[in-house]
């Protein structure tokens, strides 16, 4: 049964209709005609009524009650992301993987389930790992009953426990985690044995106290505050975004030496045979080349342009015209680009050429030119007002001469000699890649930056509490699975053609919750309409969102043993 509205005429009347079975058709048979809708409403009427038969019609009450916001005596718990999570978890193997390595570890809770609350709640609010009990308060999570705080130090440190069998270490000690790394890039990895594409950066995390055993030093600060201890942090991607291992080294630790100890890493622990590895100009010297050479893995390395007496004298100074590159980006915008290959000591046979290529970015070198007028402006300035303060500031030095009366002044030779390189960047591989694609594999680079970006601000890995080096580690860890489970729902999103921010993402997952109430003897489960784009994200990842309604069996009452009978027994310390 249902209401129609009946026209006739300016008038609409409100009637009670059924569908009945005649034969192979469906027919209609009004059951009643209840009146004019406009009067009805007027008056109050069909509010009345439809209240009056909600009464036996708990499922309508409760709904009606729930949307009005009149609900007493209920608890609420929030569904959204450990549903969408948890099920990207379990397809990826994450739970598997875990539960295998730790089988056989008598915890006394379970291991997986507490790295998967660490992991989420890293994604969802992040923060510091001491509020995640508070948190984990407001949420329904299968299996997350009972964990307390220590449970979750104990299976972050556990993630980071170096292995007893150290073979095959190469800058950093072997750790649990690097067994997950490579169960989980098994599992993900195509039936080739190669990647046509590594790329690889790094980063420093600065810790607010002793930091960790060995991982807490003093370095180059990439956050510019060289008075912290820190820790170095590598990941790597593949040439679609995914991340497939990181690597974690004391805040001491020159980028320079840490490309080699990553390829060893992807050829001996990860089975990777043939690769070509993108990373920036820190990573670039005659070692490194050399090493990657001998043992036939091919490059694209930035290299440094001003310092290197080379790419200055002969690369810069080629004269061969550049090929013009345009390059879609988002929201139909466009980068244009103009490169150029320039072969160095390509003299004959026996001979090892060199091979460069040069990048230049017109916008970059009006940016870079627009710069260096400011800073100028100010040097001005200051000179004026004296010159004892200005070599602590790097910006200006590299624009002074010291004249032979003792004062600072502006050299236009180095401003000149700066003018070279706007918009100029040069790159060093030994790949066989045309020129466009070697230019176009270096500005994937932008994706592991964006990885940390995403490590230091959405996910607020820093700073770092933890004061063992295992504890650090596991820690850092948190925020790579938190990073792979994000790339996961990136895949499908995309794959779905949904495009939201993930702000959006967190906040309206967050919002999806249910809500338990009683109403005498009956318990039930409501849950709200879920809300802005939380119920695309539901679809795009293939999970069903709860009912609305649902009955909850009656909670189980645990007997009472019956009282003792016959004289109770005499005390050890009665006569």
């Amino acid at each position: 049964m249902f209401f129609r509205i009946k026209p006739a005429g300016e008038r609409r009347y409100l009637q009670i209709v059924e569908n009945k079975r005649d034969g192979h058709r469906t027919v209609q048979r009004v059951l009643a005609t209840l009146g004019r809708i406009e009067d009805l409403e007027a008056d109050g009427r069909l509010e009345t009524l439809l209240r009056s038969g909600a009464r036996f019609c708990e499922t309508a009450m409760l709904i009606s009650t729930l949307r009005a916001g009149t609900l007493e005596g209920a608890s609420s718990l929030r569904i959204g992301p450990p549903m969408v999570f948890g099920r990207l978890w379990e397809r990826a193997g994450y739970r598997a993987v875990m539960e295998q390595l730790a089988a056989g570890r008598n915890f006394g809770f379970p291991l997986e389930r507490a790295i998967f609350v660490s992991v989420l709640h890293r994604l969802m609010v992040s923060g510091s790992d001491r509020a995640c009990e508070k948190w984990l308060d407001g949420y329904q999570i299968d299996g997350a009953d009972g964990l307390e705080l220590h449970k979750l130090y104990r299976a972050i440190a556990w993630l980071g426990e170096e292995l007893a069998d150290q073979s095959g270490a190469t800058r950093a000690p072997r750790r649990i985690k690097d067994l997950i790394e490579k169960a989980l890039f098994q599992r993900r990895r195509s039936l080739l044995s190669d990647l046509s594409m590594v790329l690889f950066d790094t980063t420093s995390l600065m810790f607010y106290g002793a930091g960790g055993d060995s991982l807490g030093q003093r370095g180059k600060s990439k956050d510019h505050r060289p008075d912290l201890k820190q820790v170095v942090v590598g990941v790597v991607l593949d040439e679609a975004g995914r991340p497939i291992c990181s690597e974690t080294w004391p805040g001491n630790a020159a980028d320079v030496k840490a490309l080699l100890p990553v390829v060893r890493r992807l050829r001996e622990r990860l089975g990777i045979s043939r690769m070509c590895v993108v990373a920036d100009r820190g990573m670039i010297s005659a070692e490194t080349i050399n090493e990657l050479e001998a043992h036939g893995v091919e490059y694209i390395l930035g290299a440094r342009e001003r310092n290197s007496a080379e790419v200055r004298r002969v690369v810069l100074a080629d004269e061969k015209p550049m090929i013009p590159l345009v390059i879609p980006r988002a929201r139909g915008a466009e980068t244009a680009l103009e490169v150029k290959e320039v072969m160095v000591g390509d003299w004959g046979p026996g001979c090892h050429p060199r091979r460069y290529v040069v990048c230049f970015n017109p916008e970059e070198a009006k940016r870079d030119a627009a710069v260096r007028e400011a800073i100028l402006d100010s040097l001005h300035t200051k000179l004026q007002q004296g010159d004892k303060a200005l070599l602590g500031n790097a910006g200006y030095r590299r624009f002074l001469s010291t004249p032979r009366d003792g004062h600072f002044e502006i050299d236009p030779a180095r401003i000149t000699e700066d003018a070279r390189f706007d918009g100029i960047y040069v790159l060093r591989t030994n790949s066989k890649l045309p020129v466009l694609s070697v230019a176009l594999a270096y500005r994937q680079l932008w994706k592991v930056e964006a990885i940390f970006r995403t490590a230091k601000s959405i996910l607020e890995t820093r700073p770092i509490y933890h004061q063992s080096d295992a504890a650090i580690a596991g820690h850092l860890f948190c925020s790579f699975l938190s990073l792979l489970l994000r790339k996961e729902l990136d895949e499908r999103l995309s794959a779905a053609g949904i495009t939201v921010e993930w702000d959006d993402v967190v906040r309206d997952l967050d919002r999806v919750e249910q809500i338990t109430i009683e109403q005498n003897p009956k318990r039930f489960r409501l849950r709200p309409d879920a809300p802005g784009c939380a119920g695309s994200v539901f679809k795009a990842v293939g999970v069903a969102l709860p009912p609305l309604v649902s009955r909850l069996p009656p909670p189980s009452i645990t007997a009472e043993p019956p009282p003792r009978r016959g004289h109770p027994r005499r005390g050890a310390t009665r006569p």
